[in-house]
């Protein structure tokens, strides 16, 4: 049986939380892939489920909360800076390289959603990165942000956003919802019922630590965030993009056009087909497809390599 513990390292001045999984009957130092979740995510939220597929396939697996979120410090609750975030992904790596049990030369990264942008960057800037597994990713922040929220409810949140700077300069630190049941009369990051009723209920059985508000500030910087010359970096590492056939949250068609501009001869493309990108949160079976194709991956270019 797998065995796990909590763990915390640094991060700039931060002392982050994480959980570590060995695999079972591990005897030298073994690969890992390290694990970080999306918008407002705890590392209770779905990756563990995720994990339980690396760690067979013979990695172990950190996962870790954010600075901000969950068990890790930082004063400024539940604010998304990307770029930090991403900070913190390569000081996750940075720890886990130090572990006796863990092999540096097979370290790999593995993000949903937000983070599985993040992990295009962090393959594409660290070289001890090996691998990349990018799930379900925004790749462009302004592009998603505009077409799910349309053009009337875009000038909306735009206008939110100038707001949020001038009461910042006054010292207000606004917050918004990260969804909303009622998306034509309350303003969210992601306009999707279905996120908040999937999260909430994932919160209710796995991950308390969970808020479902973040930082206005924090969906300003999204729109900003782009990896698309992050991906036209990936010259000779494996990378597997995971994406849902359909996809109308992060966009299939912008994460399709990022694979392609991918310059590596060993990248992968799985579109899942009959899924949503919510239901690779909320139905088991479709989250055990995803996860078997990412396992697979792992277990060619990390664990047997």
């Amino acid at each position: 049986m797998a065995s796990q513990k909590k763990v915390e390292f640094r991060s700039g001045d931060h002392t982050l939380s994480g959980t570590l999984i060995m695999p079972d009957g591990a005897t030298g130092p073994v690969p890992i892939v390290v694990m970080g979740g999306g918008w407002c995510y705890v590392k209770e939220i779905v990756m563990p489920h995720y994990a339980t597929g690396i760690v067979a396939a013979g990695a172990a697996v950190l996962m870790f909360d954010y600075r901000n979120f969950g068990e890790s410090s930082g004063t400024r609750r539940q604010h998304i800076d990307p770029w930090e975030q991403i900070e913190d992904f390569r000081n996750a790596v940075t720890y886990v390289e130090t572990l006796p049990e863990i092999d540096p030369r097979r370290i790999g990264v593995w993000g949903i959603s937000y983070a599985g942008g993040h992990v295009i960057a962090v393959a594409a800037i660290d070289s001890r990165v090996k691998l990349a597994v990018s799930n379900i990713p925004v790749v462009n922040g302004y592009e998603t942000m505009r077409r799910t929220h349309g053009s009337i409810r875009f000038n909306d949140l735009e206008d939110l956003l100038l707001e949020d700077r001038r009461d910042r300069a006054k010292g207000h630190d606004g917050r918004m919802p990260m969804s909303s049941l009622t998306p034509p009369t309350e303003l969210s990051t992601w306009p999707f019922p279905t996120i908040h009723s999937v999260f909430n209920d994932i919160k209710a059985r796995e991950a308390p630590n969970h808020e479902h508000w973040s930082s206005i500030e924090s969906t300003e910087l999204l729109l900003n965030y782009d990896v698309g010359p992050f991906a036209r970096r990936i010259y000779d590492k494996p990378i597997l993009f995971v994406i849902a056939e359909g996809d109308e949250i992060t966009l299939w068609d912008l994460e399709i056009a990022t694979y392609h501009s991918v310059p590596s001869a060993r990248k992968e493309l799985a579109v899942i087909p009959k899924v949503s990108h919510m239901s690779l949160y909320s139905q088991q079976d479709h989250l055990s497809r995803a996860g078997a194709t990412a396992s697979a991956f792992i277990r060619k270019h990390l664990v047997d390599a």
